[in-house]
């Protein structure tokens, strides 16, 4: 018996010994106002990557590994003021630190709002730009979040490059479409107050969850078990791209049940935005329930549902912008005393999820998901060439087509068009001046007449509306492993799977008085099916095109970081599969044998890695190195020439290749933060396919032997670049100073050379000829079409002890270029019909008619200020924003017409003082505001 005590007693003083021995670091972390615990609060020793998350209790504990001497802690919070908490660590002793308190950052959680209401320009579909700053808003580095909450609305991208190069994720889900790369934000669009816990990591850094891209990767946590507690009302009032919005959240954390459920609702709604007739009309609903069964497993259902409908804005010419100003829009017109937009976006996908977590033990957990996403994209627009079919006698048949191009904007109705046709009768032109100036909308009701009239006479509808619509049914399963191998070192592994089936079909949405629309080309009296052909198309019917779109993609990813007291690195590395096959629905009669049935299967084979390391100089002064390399499919949208028509693909097609490096200096002290990088990014062999009417490719269609008539010069193209070159080269900067407990000054900065860096293969088709060889396109050092390639902002805020702030920032933006047109730097801009060279071919004047046009400088300023109050147990704020205070006027953005696609051709228009095919832009917004109120409970 004694000899048991002994033991008993000898092994507890040596654990209280070994327990004393460790140097530890705890603490809890709860919120300023209420004194509630805070969950989720990212704990950080600065200096290190050493990084603890609180637990339901907001308390945190580091054990392993701990820097000596004197120390910074770091708590952060989504929606919350970061802190730091200068400590003192001793060896074998524990630094109990409790009660460290966050205060509600109301700026940054106005923020999310205001980059939800601009995300019209940002998911922008003629540009496809992309949401970069939906990738950015949860970030506390400065320059990413001043390039998304100050660049975003001057279409501005980080280092030049296309949402496509990051990686969005909702509970381990990737949310990027395999159509084209990007994320389709509008599908989880109001929805803000459940989309607060992100984990972001930029650029090349390590995700937990999958390789990412190179602009890096952001997973979005909407586990109700991870939602803090309570309600929140919140009315949105703004002139940008909706009126009004109202959302309401309730989320009930974990219950002594082990049940948790949030459920949020949202509505956004308005008749016009900044610009004419952008009509707004979206509701979301969210529900995330989660069952807790024991400390190892954990079952998550989300359901995502957000139908969302806006009205589209066009861009414009020059001329246009100078007779209508900026606001104008050419989509939409008069009818019955409102205005109806012709060009409607509709999204409708919903998305549901199941989620598994299993914490294998302390150091071990394992994620699975499923996700399955279906529903519908539309964009609809007008079609002007119905066409009656016609039979003689004898049996001869033809179409017969009297359709006008609706369009208020139409060459052919600009005052452009007649001074260069009729310049000796000004009047004509003068007369389209004033008509554009008077009206300049589209005439509904001329449509409905015309429609009308035919149907007296038994004839088809020679106008209609109609949507081209992707019906996309989505399955995602995956599994992400995370585990702590030691204390040193973590892995990372996942293994995912998608597979695709996307419908493609254009289907009648109003027939605008008519009696059916036949589905024929009456331009060539070509048949869109020859399977059933001389089809009269009713509303609801499907018209022109339909095909299935298949495709598969697994992908495996592996890393392995390691963190130390003075160095960290990591290396991860990735492969894909990827297999894409078309099956088509009609049998288009241009390419009988090779548009009905599927078509051939595409595989590629991407591989990927990236390493990097980090050195901590000092607690103040950090250097961060990443490098990748890069192989990937290229998407659907640039694999095929022309999936409606047809199964072929772009010639000598191969993955895209990308090799990146960055080089970054992190300084933090108690009252200055800042961050300066240098990066360079190499995207090789990469396609492009663009869609327009061409004038000047006569020699191109007499080569091809389909020539009508000598004058025949015009064509509907399909325009393929393959194999392009890109360069990204630039340093970003970004620096807090906190002058004052209440006053801190901001900057941030971006400098890039955005350029192609080859002359790539340009091929052209249509409906008369396949992939015509032109050569090279001499595209060698123009400027790539990326927002300002140089951008830089200045500011201050102010917050005040009572819970009311104010904050201003002046933000430059210089080196913004047109996109050009590849077809007009080809061989074809200087060869006749003959191809010859034109004899009149003057070399210093096509220079000229070649430069790229860059825009004008401009400076955008925005004000921001708002108050917040504690009234019993709720959180009541008030929020304003004015963006663009001094109403500056500017283009973000356009593009070069492709029309005029040879010397003679572009010469004379641009001898005009309005050129006729002269680019198209887009302009920012001019004064704008936006007002938030809240109550939280």
């Amino acid at each position: 018996m004694k000899s048991r005590l002994f033991i008993f007693l000898w092994v507890t003083l040596f654990t209280g010994a070994t327990f004393a021995q460790e140097t530890l670091i705890k603490g809890s972390v709860k919120d300023a106002i209420s004194f509630e615990p805070l969950q989720d609060v990212t704990v950080t020793i600065e200096g290190t990557e050493q990084t603890t998350k609180t637990n339901a209790l907001g308390e945190f504990l580091f054990s392993s590994n701990i820097p000596l001497g004197e120390q910074v802690l770091r708590i952060d919070k989504d929606g919350f003021i970061s802190k730091r908490y200068p400590i003192t660590v001793n060896e074998f002793k524990t630094v109990n630190i409790t009660d460290m308190t966050l205060e509600y950052d109301n700026v940054a959680a106005q923020n999310l709002f205001t980059i939800t209401l601009s995300d019209d320009e940002l998911d922008n579909d003629e540009n496809g730009l992309g949401n970069i700053s939906g990738l950015l808003q949860a970030s506390l580095d400065v320059f990413q979040r001043t390039a998304a909450f100050e660049f975003s609305s001057s279409f501005f991208k980080i280092r030049g490059l296309d949402s496509e190069n990051s990686s969005i994720l909702i509970n381990g889900i990737d949310m990027n479409k395999i159509y084209n790369g990007r994320p389709q934000w509008s599908n989880w669009g109001g929805l803000n107050d459940v989309l607060r816990n992100q984990d972001l990591t930029f650029g090349l850094q390590p995700s937990s969850y999958q390789f990412g891209g190179i602009l890096g990767t952001n997973n979005i946590n909407v586990r109700a078990s991870k939602m803090s507690p309570g309600g929140r009302v919140t009315y949105s009032n703004s002139n940008r791209s909706y009126a009004n919005r109202f959302m309401a959240t309730y989320a009930s954390g974990l219950l002594k049940s082990d049940w948790a459920y949030t459920v949020s609702l949202g509505r956004r709604w308005g008749n016009e935005g900044y610009q004419e007739a952008t009509l707004y009309e979206a509701n979301s609903l969210f529900v995330s329930v989660e069952k807790v069964f024991n400390d190892t497993h954990s079952l998550n259902f989300t359901g995502i549902y957000a139908p969302n409908r806006r009205g589209k804005s066009s861009p414009n010419t020059q001329e246009v912008y100078d007779l209508k100003g900026i606001k104008y829009n050419e989509y939409w017109g008069w009818q019955e005393g409102n205005k109806r937009n012709s060009r409607i976006k509709e999204v409708v996908e919903p998305i549901l999820m199941l989620n598994h977590y299993w914490t294998i033990n302390s150091k071990t957990t394992l994620n699975t998901n499923i996700g399955y996403q279906f529903g519908k994209f539309g964009n609809s627009r007008l079609a002007y060439g119905g066409a009656t079919r016609i039979v003689t006698a004898d049996g001869q048949e033809s179409f017969e087509s009297g359709g006008r191009n609706p369009s208020p904007s139409y060459y052919q109705k600009l005052p452009s068009y007649f001074e260069r046709n009729f310049p000796d009768d000004l009047e004509f032109a003068y007369g389209a001046q004033q008509a554009f100036l008077n009206d300049g909308q589209i005439n509904w009701q001329s449509m409905y007449d015309a429609n009308m009239i035919n149907a007296t006479q038994g004839k088809n509808s020679t106008y209609m509306l109609y949507e081209d619509r992707v019906d996309d049914k989505q399955l995602t399963i995956n599994s992400i492993l995370n585990a702590e191998w030691n204390e040193h070192i973590l892995v990372d592994a996942s293994i995912n799977y998608k597979k695709l089936k996307s419908e493609n079909f254009a289907e009648v949405l109003d027939l605008l008085g008519g009696t059916g629309f036949l589905n024929v080309d009456s331009f060539d009296g070509v048949q869109f099916n020859l399977k059933n052909p001389n089809t009269i198309a009713g509303e609801g019917d499907t018209y022109g095109y339909h095909y299935n779109m298949l495709a598969n993609v697994l992908s495996a990813f592996a890393q392995m970081q390691f963190n130390y007291n003075k160095t960290d690195f990591y290396v991860s590395t990735s492969l894909t599969n990827t297999q894409y096959q078309r099956e088509g629905l009609f049998q288009t009669e241009t390419f009988a044998d090779n548009s009905f049935g599927k078509g051939e299967k595409l595989s590629f084979l991407g591989i990927a890695t990236k390493a990097g390391f980090t050195y901590k100089l000092t607690g103040k002064h950090v250097f961060n190195v990443n490098a990748g390399y890069i192989t990937k499919a290229p998407s659907i949208r640039n694999s095929y020439t022309n999936s409606r028509s047809n199964h072929n693909i772009v010639p000598n097609i191969l993955e895209e290749k990308i090799s990146t490096v960055d080089v970054n200096y992190i300084f933090r002290s108690p009252t200055i933060k800042a961050k300066l990088t240098g990066f360079y990014t190499q995207l090789k062999n990469a396609n492009e396919i663009s869609f327009f009417f061409a004038d000047g490719i006569g020699n191109i269609i007499a080569d091809s032997g389909t020539q009508q008539s000598g004058t025949d010069d015009t064509e509907f193209i399909q325009e393929i670049l393959q194999g392009i070159n890109k360069n990204h080269l630039g340093a970003e900067f970004g620096v807090e100073f906190q002058v004052t407990p209440t006053i801190k000054l901001k900057g941030a900065g971006s400098f890039g050379q955005y350029t192609y860096a080859n002359n790539p293969d340009l091929y052209l088709s249509s409906d008369r000829f396949e992939n015509v060889y032109l050569g090279k396109s001499y595209l060698k050092n123009y400027k790539l079409a990326a927002g300002p390639q140089q951008a830089y902002s200045v500011g201050f805020e102010y917050r005040d002890p009572d819970y009311w702030w104010f904050g201003a920032t002046v933000n430059f933006f210089k080196n913004t270029y047109v996109d050009i047109s590849p077809l007009t730097r080809t061989n074809n801009f200087y060869t006749d019909v003959d191809g010859l060279p034109f004899i009149d071919y003057d070399e210093n004047l096509a220079k000229a008619l070649l430069k790229q046009e860059r825009f004008d400088d401009y400076m955008v300023v925005n004000l921001i200020g708002g108050k917040s109050w504690k009234i019993k147990q709720y959180y009541i704020g008030l929020f304003a924003s004015v963006n663009n205070l001094l109403d500056e006027v500017y283009k973000t953005g356009g593009f070069e017409q492709g029309r005029n696609a040879n010397y003679r051709q572009l010469r004379d228009d641009q001898a005009l003082d309005k050129p006729v095919f002269g680019s198209k832009y887009w302009y920012g917004r001019g004064t704008n505001y936006f007002m938030n109120v809240y109550v939280r409970f």
